[in-house]
């Protein structure tokens, strides 16, 4: 492996399988370090295609995302290194479809327990064709002031703890990423910072090793000392042994070997890592403390002791002229996200959307304060639910039960009428459910199903100024207008709508007033004297109703009554209800596969 430098300023990566904040992460640390373009070129979601929004610093940028780790080398040739968080489950398999692309040189794998056969095959064939492996079960990698992958090093406040917008002169390999953080902040208090930093992941099998960095550390100029921590078990650590041995590595080299506790155990223990149990006495963390030293590596007494050795190593190669610390410089303010400035209360943001029927925010959304499960549980119905998302508050059953009766009484009226004629036209077009539901309801107006609210709003007026039937119907003949909820195209006075008959007797059973209907009664009576097909028809007969409702159970005030009237509550009440037989007139055109509709010519009319 050896070779030099992984990573620069110019570096960029493809990231597999989405995660919001490793990439946001790193895109904060391109900012910090002052890169002129985003380290992730691109992000691979098999299956997926389009971009995601980030920030770039203060500007917000879009990221390409490709379906195919193949289709993302070919948009994106420069990007040499592939992050891959995917699953330990398809790791292995995307990683070597990664690394047989020529364009990518370094492939960093996060997940933990990727099968150990499978890992020997990613590292045979990186080898084979000179290309590196990090991890798995790795955090990733950093070089200061440059690029890093995913959450290495973690927050942007530990970054700046660590100094690692800028480089240093420090090369640090480790096995364990959460102990890398704690290596970058004690490096950062004692010398001019990390150059460099790998964490090569705890399995058995590492794709690449704590020498194969040191040795590639010896190669890099600007790194002028390196830090290794090693842990118990495995054998990882001889290799750099005898590197050393060999005057391979000529760069101090300060080592320590976590574990050493592992002897006041009485039987063999398995630490954090997979690889971190020991197998024998080489493999404990004394043996190869000592084989190290022994080797002209500087090892410290004990872990708490590494930071003094650190320290006087550095200290020792700045007074030889080998090393010139390096000039502080102060990073650029990272933006804040509104987000978080929200939670620590730093600023103050307006809502765009206000709602007061129901909330999804808790273990379970709530309608009008009422949970879910209680909805459930106390055998609510739909109507009760209508009270609670349109009226605000739990009505009593008998208007509950009226509403009820309302929708089972308006959820069809035959296959003639304007609405379900535009509904079974539109779905023997072949358009789909939601195609057919609507064009039927674009109908409902002032003259098909729109009169409820109208018919409450004129019926209201008259009672409450104490119009008598002909002065209320008289009046309205001289303003042009038709008595809403008065006259049926089919129905008589000696034909009456049944529906109309339905609703009646429940309302005179249940309600404790019906005074608007009875007004409503008395208005017919007057227009049938007129023409008798001036009945009290469905609207009339739910407006007046609903009036009846609304003043009757107490819960409502005067305001509130003709707020509910003037927003048009009611004509929602019919809305709903001939949404269910629209949709069924959808679902029988489309079962009896009925062809296309045209209009015969013989019921035209052709005229000039």
């Amino acid at each position: 492996m050896a070779t030099g430098q992984l990573f620069s300023r110019t570096t960029q990566a493809l990231f597999y399988n989405y995660k919001q904040l490793p990439i946001q992460r790193m895109l904060d640390f391109d900012f910090l370090c002052g890169r002129e373009t985003p380290s992730v070129a691109g992000v691979i979601n098999p299956g997926a295609e389009g971009f995601q929004k980030l920030f770039f610093g203060q500007e917000e940028i879009a990221i390409p995302v490709h379906s195919t780790i193949e289709a993302a080398c070919a948009a994106h040739p420069t990007a040499d290194v592939f992050i891959n968080f995917a699953s330990f489950r398809s790791a292995a398999a995307s990683s070597l479809a990664a690394l047989k692309q020529p364009t990518i040189r370094v492939v960093a794998i996060i997940a933990e327990g990727v099968p150990e056969s499978d890992t020997k095959q990613l590292i045979a064939y990186a080898r084979a064709n000179n290309k590196v492996v990090i991890g798995p079960a790795t955090v990733g990698g950093i070089q200061a002031g440059a690029f890093k992958i995913g959450d290495t090093a973690g927050t942007i406040d530990n970054i700046i703890a660590c100094k690692l917008y800028r480089p240093g002169s420090v090369g640090f390999v480790s096995k364990s990423g959460g102990m890398s953080n704690e290596l970058y902040n004690t490096i950062a208090r004692v010398t001019d910072g990390i150059y460099e930093g790998i964490a090569i992941g705890g399995d058995v099998f590492p794709g690449s090793t704590l020498s194969d960095h040191v040795l590639r550390f010896n190669n890099i100029p600007q790194v002028k000392m390196m830090v290794v921590l090693g842990e118990l078990g495995g054998r990882d650590e001889y290799s750099l042994v005898e590197a050393l041995k060999q005057g391979k590595v000529t760069k101090p080299v300060v080592a320590w070997v976590s574990g050493t506790c592992a002897r006041l155990f009485k039987s063999e223990v398995q630490f954090g890592h997979a690889g971190a149990k020991s197998g024998g006495e080489m493999e404990s963390a004394q043996a190869k403390n000592q084989a190290l030293k022994d080797a002209g590596a500087v090892v410290p007494t004990s872990y708490e002791a590494l930071e003094v050795a650190i320290k006087e190593t550095f200290e020792k190669l700045v007074e030889e002229g080998k090393i010139t610390p390096v000039k502080e410089v102060k990073p650029p303010q990272i933006p804040e996200d509104l987000n978080s400035a929200i939670k620590s209360g730093k600023v103050r943001a307006p809502t765009h959307i206000i709602s007061t029927i129901s909330d999804d925010r808790g273990e379970e959304p709530c309608y009008a304060g009422v949970p879910m499960s209680s909805i459930v549980e106390q055998g609510y119905g739909v109507g009760d639910v209508i009270s609670l998302l349109w009226f605000k508050r739990s009505l009593p059953r008998y208007c509950t039960h009226f509403i009820e009766i309302c929708i089972m009484l308006c959820a069809d009226h035959g296959p003639c009428v304007s609405g379900a004629h535009n509904t079974i036209v539109t779905a023997r077009a072949g358009k789909d459910l939601v195609s057919s539901l609507v064009s039927g309801l674009l109908t409902i107006g002032p003259r098909f199903g729109g009169a409820i609210d109208d018919a409450a709003r004129y019926f209201k007026d008259a009672y409450d100024r104490g119009l008598t039937p002909y002065e209320f119907v008289e009046s309205m003949k001289k303003k042009g207008i038709r008595v809403p909820g008065i006259g049926h195209r089919i129905k008589r006075g000696d034909n009456r709508d049944k529906r109309v008959e339905l609703l009646q007797r429940f309302a005179r059973t249940h309600f404790p007033s019906v005074k608007y209907m009875e007004y409503a009664v008395q208005v017919e009576t007057y227009t049938l004297s007129k023409a008798n097909n001036l009945v009290l028809n469905v609207d009339g007969a739910i407006g007046s109703l609903f009036l009846d409702l609304l003043a009757g159970s107490g819960m409502f005030t005067k305001q509130e009554i003709d707020e509910i009237v003037e927003i048009g509550y009611l004509n929602g009440l019919f809305v709903l209800a001939r949404s269910i037989g629209l949709i069924g007139h959808t679902f029988d055109q489309k079962r009896l596969k009925q062809p296309l509709y045209r209009h015969p010519w013989e019921d035209v009319l052709y005229t000039k």
